[in-house]
């Protein structure tokens, strides 16, 4: 390619073309030098001379075999479905632009063909505009592309006896929980090679025909489709199934599912897997089973595989954690009414006789504590010891979750031959390779290569991409607080209504309902709202930011967009939590010198026991809507979708749809394939982890929707959208390192909360302090009078005439009480904090310090103790890799005789002429 040459995906607009064709522009197609594409993106590729004739795909008409996988010979497998409309159908003033796609997609389908590509077209059954094309990958071209792909095929069976499993013993009742295996059996391990054509002897090939699976013949014929021209105006060449599509040249572009989902395919040798994934995986009936893994990613490809791996995994993982969760919450339910703080919060003689300042300027007034008796007892089912035991539980479960997954995963790159997956394997993104227009050295092959941007080019793209993901992340902070003014003036309004009454009615309007409990609820729902609509605007700019980085390859533009789509979410999601957890009613002061937010608004408070149950609220929530809205959007939204589809396609009985056609009724699967259902996960791995102690149910409602989400992701891939296009990848990509975070980060949040969130450390310091003497009057440790200790005292005199209650009960109301450790009002320090309150904080520091090294500590001891690959594979890897270095030298030594021997018997014919002619001249 010459250096004037440019590669576009489509640079031209409709406009300028239609203006070029009208004056008598370059015709498409006719340039006066060869087009010489990179050979080790497109090995077979050859350029469409000037003048040249182009090759038309052939129509053939459907052969009423509706199962049928193969041209119509039954020869030639189908390896990719293109649809098109029919131009010379359309209306007559958009003829231009019909006829200018009509050139299009003939020069691409002559480009694919020109690459030893076959196609056959077939009109469509339901729809006389719509039109099939066949794509079929020859056995040369196959071979040629599996080289330039470095697909592992098989060398030879797999010599090396497996481990037996610990559980063989209990298989008579372990088996019905695993796919049938009448069905779906065990496939024979292989040892793997990269595919080289040159070596092809050396590769076990039974039968040519399925040595490439379906899903790899898929792989290859997408590279292929991605990376055709199909317009060339002087030096502009532009190329890409996907611009295509974009462009409405296609309607659509898909491999084929194999069968029906719930009936097996008539046609003799058809594997049906869609039907076998269907009843031993998707079906309801099946829940209870194992996945089959291997067949999934033989269907689907690594990529797809690896996520339904990592989803099983982290479910198996969660069931531990449920249980020790639910185990925590019975606690707390069965000792909430023996807990002695919260019987004094509800007992008419304590907490009925303690009057509470009023939580907000001038309309509230006064109430009693006992008011919030129902708050206190379902506060005491989280706000317990057992709860403190849960949180270090998960802060070394998390280790666990992540230590044997990287075994697991590495038993799986090695079965699936992933283990060298390394990103010289992974060729460019189309999009990439149409912007190389600079020239640079590679630092590793010393090679000059083409890219996109300059050094300086490159910090730009990556500056104005950070620039923007802040930019969104403070308008997210700036959300949060406006929907904290709104806890504030709703708060405002609850707690003039609730408690507007005399004071020997101070109860609330309803049993359940304090201004807390209602502004929380009413907060945390549109906190919902106000998320969910900020994730669909940014998604949109997180993807545009990411195309004009411009990756290099999709694992590294998938990567780019997850860690700035994770950044945002993460702001997005647990900002209010964090609100709750760390800011709510720290800042709060006392009743005669409050703490204003933005000069207006009065700083709100917590309950008396705290905001813990404030937040567990906010999680459940967040986590319930959420998972509510993933499913009506994931799973309602294709069903219906299909079901009008159907309805307007809808044709007499007596007509036969072929495969491809059925396949074309289903819905296209979103361009960033798996990246909604990691992010899903992975948020909801945050609010498991990160703020656990607060919430023990919430493993319990993660593995209830986990074992909904495995099948129910399951049933949609299978059944509602077509076969999504096989990739290959190695692990779960850039989100590893994310779970790897939260995992860090979740020791100190749990620390924190409990810490600063609970009134654990505050009980603590009264049980084995304060409670006894200097400082009180028991003679033993106890919880008793800890409601009264940790209540402060004020003067109703000393409020300023600002937060003064309008309702001025100062001569019959002396003092109130408010939730702080201070000196009370004649004391020679009053209104400062008391030495209770510094016992507390050290306390509190003493514990998250204390509590953080003992928990990193064990973490850091199990992930050395954990190797990240079992003994078993690092063998197997082994002794691949040595029958792989055999083969090679057994090859080069043959191809090394072979060149030498014409020179050897060169030499000999040499040597014997010589010693001819010197016995003549003896003889002479």
């Amino acid at each position: 390619m010459s250096d004037n040459d440019i590669l576009e995906m489509d640079s031209v607009s409709d406009a300028e073309e239609l203006e070029l064709e009208l004056e008598g522009g370059p015709e498409l197609g006719m340039i006066d030098e060869e087009m010489v594409y990179p050979e080790e993106f497109l090995p077979t590729y050859h350029s469409i001379k000037e003048g040249a004739r182009i090759t038309k795909t052939q129509l053939a008409d459907f052969n009423n075999k509706p199962d049928s996988l193969f041209f119509n010979d039954g020869v030639r497998r189908i390896d990719f479905i293109l649809v098109y409309e029919d131009e010379d159908k359309k209306e007559f003033e958009k003829r231009h632009t019909f006829q200018r796609r009509k050139r299009r997609r003939e020069y691409f389908e002559a480009s694919l063909m020109k690459m030893g590509v076959e196609l056959e077209a077939t009109k469509s059954v339901i729809d006389e505009k719509l039109t099939f094309i066949k794509v079929h990958m020859p056995w040369d071209v196959l071979c040629t592309y599996g080289e330039v792909l470095h697909i592992k095929l098989p060398i030879q069976p797999n010599d090396l006896a497996s481990r037996p499993s610990p559980w063989r013993f209990f298989s008579y009742v372990t088996k019905h929980f695993y796919p049938n295996e009448e069905l779906i059996g065990k496939e024979t391990e292989f040892f793997t090679a990269p595919f080289e054509k040159d070596r092809l002897e050396y590769f076990y090939i039974k039968d040519k025909d399925v040595f490439f699976t379906p899903s790899m013949r898929s792989r290859m014929a997408y590279y292929i489709l991605s990376r055709a021209p199909y317009e060339i105006r002087g030096n502009t060449k532009k190329f890409g199934i996907t611009k295509l599509l974009d462009g409405g040249v296609y309607k659509a572009a898909y491999p084929l599912h194999d069968c029906r989902f719930n009936v097996p395919s008539t046609e003799q040798g058809c594997p049906n897997e869609r039907f076998l994934l269907y009843e031993e995986w998707a079906h309801p009936k099946s829940f209870y089973k194992m996945q089959p893994l291997d067949l999934i990613r033989k269907y689907y490809g690594e990529k797809i595989g690896i996520y339904f791996a990592w989803l099983g995994f982290y479910t198996m993982m969660l069931a531990l954690a449920a249980v020790v969760g639910l185990g925590c919450f019975i606690y707390g339910w069965k000792t909430q009414e023996t807990s002695t703080w919260s019987k004094e919060v509800c007992d008419p003689e304590i907490g009925g006789n303690i009057v509470m300042c009023p939580q907000c300027d001038k309309f509230c007034n006064y109430w009693r504590l006992n008011t919030t008796c129902e708050a206190s007892k379902k506060l005491s089912i989280f706000d317990n010891f057992g709860t403190l035991v849960f949180a270090v539980f998960m802060s070394i479960w998390v280790t666990l979750f992540l230590e044997f997954w990287k075994r697991y995963q590495a038993e799986l790159e090695y079965e699936w031959d992933t283990v060298e997956f390394l990103e010289q394997e992974e060729p460019p993104r189309p999009e990439y390779e149409a912007k190389c227009i600079y020239e640079r050295k590679n630092p590793v092959t010393g090679v000059k290569e083409k890219v996109p941007y300059t050094t300086c080019g490159r910090c730009v793209r990556v500056s104005i991409g950070i620039g923007t993901v802040l930019f969104w992340i403070l308008l997210i902070l700036a959300s949060i607080v406006a929907i904290i003014v709104y806890r504030l003036a709703v708060f405002f309004t609850f707690s003039t209504r609730f408690r507007s009454q005399e004071l020997k009615e101070l109860e609330p309007l309803k049993e359940y309902v304090t201004p807390q409990m209602a502004t929380s609820v009413t907060a945390s729902l549109i906190s919902f709202v106000v998320i969910m609509i900020l994730n669909i605007l940014y998604e949109r700019v997180a993807i545009w930011i990411t195309n004009f980085e411009l990756p290099r390859t999709k694992t590294d533009y998938e990567n780019s967009l997850t860690l700035k789509m994770f950044l945002f979410q993460f702001v997005n999601y647990y900002s209010s939590c964090f609100y709750i957890a760390f800011a709510k009613g720290k800042a709060a002061s006392y009743p005669g010198q409050p703490v204003y937010l933005l000069g207006k608004y009065r700083n709100e408070e917590c309950d008396p026991g705290g905001c813990l149950f404030e937040l567990t609220t906010q999680l459940s929530i967040i986590m319930s809507g959420k998972a509510i809205w993933n499913n009506i959007q994931e799973v309602l939204m294709p069903w219906v979708k299909n079901l009008i589809s159907r309805y307007c396609t809808r044709v007499t009985s007596e007509k036969v749809i072929p495969r491809w056609e059925q396949d074309y009724q289903l819905q296209s699967i979103s361009k960033l394939g798996l990246f909604h259902e990691y992010l899903e996960m992975v948020i909801q791995f945050g609010f498991v982890t990160l703020f656990v102690a607060s919430f023990p149910l919430a493993p319990v409602l993660a593995l209830v929707n986990n074992l909904f989400e495995i099948r129910v992701d399951a049933w949609k891939i299978i059944t509602q959208f077509r076969r999504i296009m096989p990739e290959k990848a190695q692990d779960i990509g850039a989100w590893q390192p994310i779970l790897q975070g939260i995992a860090i980060l979740a020791v100190a949040t749990n620390a924190m909360i409990i810490a600063f969130t609970s009134d654990m450390i505050p009980r603590l310091v009264y049980y084995w302090s304060f409670s006894v003497y200097p400082y009180g009057d028991q003679f033993n440790n106890t919880m008793a009078g800890y409601i009264n200790s940790s209540l402060s005292i004020f003067n109703t005199r000393d409020f300023t005439s600002i937060s003064r209650p309008i309702m001025d009960n100062s001569t019959t109301i002396p003092t109130c009480r408010y939730r702080d450790f201070r000196y009370p009002p004649g004391h020679p320090r009053q209104y400062e904090h008391n030495v209770y309150y510094w016992h507390v904080v050290a306390a509190k520091m003493a514990f998250i310090i204390v509590l953080e090294h003992i928990v990193y500590l064990t973490k850091f001891i199990l992930s050395y103790v954990i190797p990240d690959v079992p003994y078993a594979v690092k063998e197997q890897i082994r002794r691949e890799k040595y029958l792989t270095q055999v083969i090679l030298h057994e090859t080069n030594l043959k191809l090394v005789t072979k060149r030498l021997k014409p020179i050897k018997d060169e030499i000999l014919k040499h040597t014997h002429t010589k010693e001819g002619k010197e016995e003549i001249e003896l003889d002479f």
